[in-house]
């Protein structure tokens, strides 16, 4: 397996991530959870614009995350390493814990850190909610979740190898969990005691508060039971997506919202009655 993630290039696994982007953006048209009122190609070319931001700020810092990897294996420092596990074992957790501090953690703690949430809410504004939201992040936003692995690599002991599956499984099922597509509600719920399903994180992306600070887990769904931060909505089509203060159609193209963390606004977000 080692050998296997080691050896396929860079370049198989965007064509990978590329596939299923578009697959699950197909597959929308046909059975799509919600049925918006807008233009998905107009849509589709904001959110592709911050995710091709996002792919420029992590091949920039790759060397981080790929030295921070190699020091880790030369010197055999971390905690997987100290306990000497077999390798099944330590590739297990080491994905639990790069979802846990590089994905959980950090996104909990952007919707904590007022200055942080400034850059992680052009997120969470989006009023539509589908499969090329996954990606939609602030450039700003993409360094905290650098420097989040990095640190998660460096102190549980993981090589570059388990870090390329990590990011793969990562960005696929960040575009799964977004993806405005039907599941039957018991698959949906099965799923979510596993893995971070489609309902589960449209939750996470309603515009009333108590809900909008929840479901912050990317792959494993155990987090957020063990923490104490899931939230459970009965009828996700119900959910209002977005937040109160920018409803505005502007606040749905880049230049506007390259500027959101910047501006100041002032609105006390209270839960829609239809919610």
């Amino acid at each position: 397996m080692e050998a296997f993630f080691a050896n396929i290039p860079s370049s198989y696994r965007t064509a990978i991530l590329v596939a299923g982007l578009l697959l699950l953006w197909i597959i929308e048209g046909f059975i799509p959870r919600f049925r918006f009122r807008y233009n998905r190609y107009r849509h589709a070319g904001t959110n592709l614009f911050f995710t091709l931001t996002t792919a420029i700020i992590n091949l920039g810092f790759a060397f981080l995350i790929v030295k921070a990897s190699e020091w880790a294996s030369r010197e055999q420092f971390g905690l997987l390493y100290w306990t000497g596990m077999p390798l099944w074992l330590h590739t297990i957790l080491a994905l639990l814990m790069m979802d846990f501090i590089g994905a959980y953690l950090i996104h909990l703690v952007q919707h904590k850190v007022a200055w942080m949430w400034h850059f992680h809410k052009i997120h969470h504004i989006d009023t539509a909610i589908d499969v090329t939201t996954a990606l939609r992040h602030h450039p700003v936003e993409s360094l905290f979740r650098v420097l989040a692995l990095a640190a998660a690599i460096v102190t549980m002991g993981i090589p570059i190898w388990m870090v390329m599956l990590y990011q793969s499984l990562s960005a696929l099922m960040s575009q799964f969990n977004h993806a405005n597509i039907h599941l039957p509600h018991w698959l949906d719920r099965a799923l979510s005691w596993v893995i971070v399903s489609p309902d589960m994180h449209k939750v996470h992306h309603s515009r009333y508060q108590p809900e909008t600070d929840s479901n912050y887990a990317n792959i494993f769904s155990i987090w957020d039971r063990i923490c104490g931060t899931f939230v459970k909505v009965p009828d996700t089509t119900r959910i209002q997506y977005g937040l109160d203060e920018y409803q505005e159609p502007r606040y749905q193209e880049i230049g506007p919202l390259l500027k959101v963390p910047w501006e100041k606004t002032d609105v006390l977000v209270e839960k829609p009655a239809n919610s």
